[in-house]
């Protein structure tokens, strides 16, 4: 039967789907990554949102606006990511950059990944400046990875200049051209070193801090997989007592320190009461100071010694 006069047919047929209707949105797409990372078992709901947001070239904080936007072509890049997060790799190393303390950081398996719990560390560094009414001056930092550390107080101290030394090449080229990124390369020096050793300015700085391997290696199997399977591990393991690097740092910490110099260091949650024994020299111990779940975190020395 044919239609009234004046009504169009229609030139599609009823059982084939319109460009329309397979129309794909971000929020569709965030739905079917954390379906399939569920069903994987990855305890991580929020990372579909992340992983999103960075193959669509947004802020994660964009998507509920941009939410119904079409996905485009980035279904390829996704399940790419997928299959390596499905397999343990963690979501940092996919992205190749993380943020720390504000910042976007550049990451690669030369490199720890940057954690809250050391924004606390940098936070101390802050205050222990600021509060010594210093304005130029030195900061060592002793085991830099990806400089987070050191670019970050570099950025937030623009009086300061800076020294961060890494026994990792390959981590130190991460390191350079994340201080490249935040435009703070010309007050940021990276050298290659076993901690102090290849340092000859003896006690020339006003501020060491270090975030140094400290996980003995007795507790190995306590640490995630994808850590143990990932992360460097010269990065994590510092000993049978994880105090290996430590004691070095603080033991020689005194003939890199000006008189009234301090060092602060990140510790494993059970290593305060250990540090605050460490062999120091003229360095007076002061505090160990906990993260925000309340453990052990960061532990304090000043260089006493008379000028």
């Amino acid at each position: 039967m044919s239609p009234p006069p004046g009504v169009a047919t229609s030139a599609v047929p009823a059982d084939v789907a319109t460009a329309e209707d397979c129309r794909v949105t971000l929020a569709e797409t965030v739905g079917r990554v954390s379906g399939a990372l569920a069903a994987a078992g990855v305890p991580a709901p929020h990372e579909a949102e992340i992983l999103v947001a960075a193959a669509a070239g947004i802020p994660r904080s964009r998507l509920r606006i941009e939410g119904g936007r079409e996905s485009g072509a980035i279904d390829a890049v996704l399940d790419g990511w997928l299959s390596r997060r499905i397999a343990g790799e963690p979501v940092q190393y996919i992205l190749g950059a993380w943020d720390f303390y504000g910042r976007e950081f550049r990451l690669t398996r030369d490199t720890l990944i940057p954690r809250p719990e050391t924004e606390g560390l940098v936070e101390q560094a802050i205050a222990c400046w600021k509060d010594a009414g210093r304005t130029r001056g030195r900061i060592l930092d002793l085991a830099t990875g990806s400089g987070a550390i050191a670019v970050t107080l570099a950025a937030e101290l623009p009086e300061a200049t800076v020294v961060a030394t890494d026994i990792s090449v390959a981590a130190l080229k991460v390191a350079r051209e994340n201080a490249r990124r935040h435009g703070v390369d010309g007050r940021v020096s990276f050298v290659a070193s076993d901690g102090y050793c290849a340092l000859k300015c003896g006690g020339a700085f006003d501020l060491v801090v270090s975030n140094p391997p400290y996980v003995a290696e007795t507790e190995r199997e306590t640490l995630p997989a994808e850590v143990l399977r990932f992360e460097p591990e010269r990065g994590l393991f510092s000993g049978i007592d994880g105090l290996g690097l430590l004691r070095r740092v603080v033991g020689e910490g005194e003939r890199h320190l000006v008189p009234g110099g301090e060092l602060w260091c990140e510790i494993g949650e059970r290593q305060g009461r250990a540090v605050s024994g460490l062999p120091s020299g003229s360095l007076r111990f002061l505090a160990v100071l906990p993260d925000l779940a309340g453990r052990d975190r960061i532990a304090g020395w000043r260089n006493e010694i008379e000028p």
